[in-house]
């Protein structure tokens, strides 16, 4: 079961096919690949490391990070790959929690943790000391781990608190695989998959069923997203396909300029991570055609609960069906869904919480037995996420439950909202939040970030009168904040607790205003 197997049974069918790629340029065949691994591997042992160790990855996207990763499970040991944009104090939260004793990093990260980390064993990725655990190990037989063998600790993004370490087995991961293959797309040896989103989160995962199938990791040479590297890697390298949030699609689209490129060959970008607005697929759809697929998941189940397929978005486009274009698709395969409760179930089209049944749900949250209970309660993976399923399966999320709005009883999903405000020609960026009211609760307050060049009193007005034509009254935002940016996690994703708290301090700053100038 060990996932390391994935790579052994590619090195034997596939020796001689390139396996790891940086840019355009081929870096080492599968067989090299694996032989390097298993060098790495015995090293980590020889150092001391025994199984069910965790060992932390904290860098840019790099062709040593994928050897790195896979030699912690030739060895038996669990991968904590952490988000390398993290500040110093949260990374070392990270790694205490963990138990962490070696990482493996970038200069950056060897020149940050050098003199704080004392009890942590560093290892410079490409460095003097992994070029002496590359040479000094002896290639051997991987680790036999078990389905329930802990494989990837994942650390939430903390966005209410403190993360929490998500314990992805060996089982977890495969599963994520075998739902990758029957559910977004299939591989065969030689495809390629690009790596400009970080390999800490969904890239590396989807690497996992890559290797597996004998196609060749094309890690950027800036070890991370340029829209035009991207795009330019997008038409070099055949039947690619690579994972991106929302916000690197859009620019994507917008500063990469894909269209102009001759993409006859790339396969499939397939989005996840975050809301995508009806408007941006559908401009995102204008500059790269049927080739866009989308997935839900999270990280208690990796990529996994559903998707919808590039031939399903083509077909929504090609009807200016909305509403399916807005839906995140069906459950993947090995997937129960579920709106309510553990104990009941919301009938077709009413909105509640999302629950999830499935093999790749995680083991539990790491040394929290008590969010693991709160979580994983009556057998379901409780996702905090709200939405709806039609009749034909198909979920459409509406909002993180905290995010809910409640004013004057009535509950209005920000989501919704955001939908149609980011319909306007120029909103950037749109954030819908509740501020406390002393009559109904809370009101819809709209934070926006305009596009350069807009009027702020003519976009305004537009956007109210877009949500009184499409919208019901009481669901229109009663105030809006221009900006220049929205606050944002290391993940790219909006922080609605910040912009919540944006949104209270103008209003007590306008109040102040308002008494100085009586």
């Amino acid at each position: 079961m060990n996932l390391a197997a994935g790579l052994a049974s590619a090195a034997r069918r596939w020796p001689t096919s390139p396996a790891i790629a940086r840019g355009t340029r081929v870096v080492h065949d599968y067989a090299t690949f694996a032989r390097r691994v298993a060098a790495l591997a015995d090293s980590m042992r020889s150092a001391g490391l025994a199984r069910g160790d965790r060992v932390a990855l904290v860098s840019r996207n790099s062709g040593d990070y994928l050897e790195a990763l896979y030699a912690c499970w030739w060895a038996g040991l669990c991968a904590v790959p952490v988000n390398a944009k993290l500040h110093p104090a949260e990374l070392g939260f990270v790694l205490g929690d963990a138990g962490v004793r070696v990482a493996f990093v970038d200069d950056a990260w060897a020149s940050a943790l050098g003199g704080v980390q004392r009890d942590l064993q560093l290892i410079g990725l490409g460095g003097a000391d992994y070029r002496r655990w590359l040479d000094g190990g002896a290639p051997g037989e991987a680790d036999a781990a078990a389905r329930d063998t802990p494989a990837w600790l994942f650390y939430t993004s903390g966005t209410t608190g403190r993360p929490k370490g998500v314990v992805l087995s060996h089982g977890n991961l495969a599963a994520m695989t075998e739902a990758f293959v029957a559910n977004v797309e299939t591989i065969a040896p030689g495809d390629a998959i690009l790596h400009p989103a970080p390999l800490s989160h969904g890239s590396g995962l989807y690497a996992i069923p890559h290797v597996a199938h004998g196609a060749v990791q094309v890690v950027p040479e800036s070890g991370g997203f340029d829209a035009a590297e991207t795009a330019m890697l997008m038409a070099h390298w055949p039947r690619a396909l690579f994972f991106a949030a929302p916000t690197m699609v859009k620019r994507l689209v917008r500063d990469g300029d894909p269209a102009s490129r001759d993409l006859a060959r790339f396969k499939c970008l397939v989005f996840g991570g975050g809301p995508m607005y009806v408007a941006d697929l559908r401009e995102a759809f204008a500059a790269l055609g049927p080739r866009l697929a989308q997935i839900y998941g999270q990280g208690e189940s990796p990529m996994t609960i559903t998707a919808m397929r590039r031939e399903e978005v083509a077909d929504a486009i090609a009807r200016s069906d909305d509403a399916r274009l807005a839906s995140v698709g069906r459950a993947q395969s090995g997937i129960a869904l579920r709106i309510g409760t553990a104990m009941s179930e919301s009938a077709a089209g009413e909105p509640g919480e999302i629950l999830v049944q499935g093999a790749t749900v995680m083991q539990g949250y790491w040394n929290n037995p008590a969010a693991t209970q709160a979580t994983l309660a009556g057998g379901w993976l409780h996702t905090g996420d709200v939405g709806t399923l039609d009749a034909e399966g198909y979920l459409t999320l509406l909002d993180r439950s905290k995010d809910l709005v409640i004013s004057g009883g009535s509950n209005i999903y920000p989501r919704e909202v955001e939908e149609v405000l980011q319909a306007h020609p120029a909103v950037a960026e749109v954030a819908v939040v509740g501020r406390a009211h002393p009559e109904w609760g809370e009101e819809v307050v709209a934070c926006l970030v305009l596009r350069e060049g807009a009027d702020e009193s003519t976009v305004t007005r537009e956007c109210d009168a877009l949500c009184l034509a499409r919208i019901a009254r009481f669901k229109r935002p009663k105030a809006y904040v221009l900006t220049d940016a929205l606050p944002k996690n290391n993940a790219g994703k909006i922080v609605k607790t910040e912009v919540r708290a944006m949104v209270a301090a103008r209003a007590r700053g306008d109040a102040k205003k308002s008494e100085a100038g009586r």
